[in-house]
């Protein structure tokens, strides 16, 4: 009796110790970075760094450019997918069917940059992302206006406004849903389209998952900057959503 009773308390502790790990087990999420167009050369840096922060905020980070990866079962590891500066045809029918049923069942989606300029030919995508990139004018300084400072990716933000320099897309088929964090004041740079309402970053839940997209991060320097680096990782935090405790 006594010898079952240990035994019975080792798969007790086993059991215990498990699931203790599992809970405490860090997400995961895919940084795909496939290009069929334009290649942006802040790619390697936009990987590195979203890597250091994963280090920092207790997340893993897979990089790939082969789209064979997106199947059912293997997209079912990873808490959120971040396409990175993505452009073209990026996925094949199947490969597209794979990522709508991951989403509808409630994965993340962070698009980041050129995420936009990406399967103009696949109307859910162009809804999931929240818009599809226009045009741009050449890089300059321009002053973003902070719409929503209750979001993960905007409430560290002390000011209404912050200057910052990058490649400002216009942007054509806006999806209405989208909730917009920030904005960019046409006033203040040459070359915007969209007029009074030209969102830059936004978020909203869509067909049971969760979308995230910034439009910042086209030069090197961007992945260096503290403030564009805070807020992408609230736009990944939010996207991982009820998969990662708030740390």
């Amino acid at each position: 009796m006594k010898k079952l009773f240990s035994i019975c308390l080792l798969i007790a502790s086993v059991i215990l110790f498990q699931s203790h790990a599992f809970a405490k087990k860090d997400p995961s999420i895919l940084v795909f970075s496939k290009t069929k167009g334009f290649r942006h050369a802040s790619i390697e840096a936009g990987k590195t760094a979203i890597q250091k922060l994963g280090l920092a905020h207790h997340f893993l980070v897979d990089t790939t450019e082969n789209a064979e990866l997106f199947t059912e079962a293997n997209l079912k590891k990873y808490a959120a997918i971040l396409f990175l500066s993505t452009t073209g045809d990026v996925l094949n029918d199947a490969q597209q069917a794979a990522f709508e049923k991951y989403i509808r069942g409630g994965g993340g989606y962070v698009g980041v940059h050129a995420a936009t300029d990406t399967e103009y030919g696949w109307p859910w995508y162009g809804k999931l992302a929240g818009a599809y990139f226009l045009s741009h004018p050449e890089q300059q300084t321009a002053r973003f206006v902070i719409k929503d400072k209750k979001h993960p990716s905007t409430k560290f933000m002390t000011d209404s406004v912050w200057m910052h320099r990058d490649e400002l897309y216009n942007f054509k088929d806006i999806n209405p849903d989208i909730k917009v964090l920030i904005t960019i004041d046409e006033s203040s740079y040459k070359g915007g389209k969209n007029g009074n309402f030209h969102p830059f970053s936004w978020y909203h839940n869509f067909e049971g998952g969760r979308s995230f997209y910034t439009s910042m991060g086209h030069t090197n320097e961007a992945w260096v900057d503290n403030m564009f680096l805070r807020h992408l990782y609230g736009g990944i935090e939010y996207a991982i959503g009820g998969q990662k405790k708030r740390r």
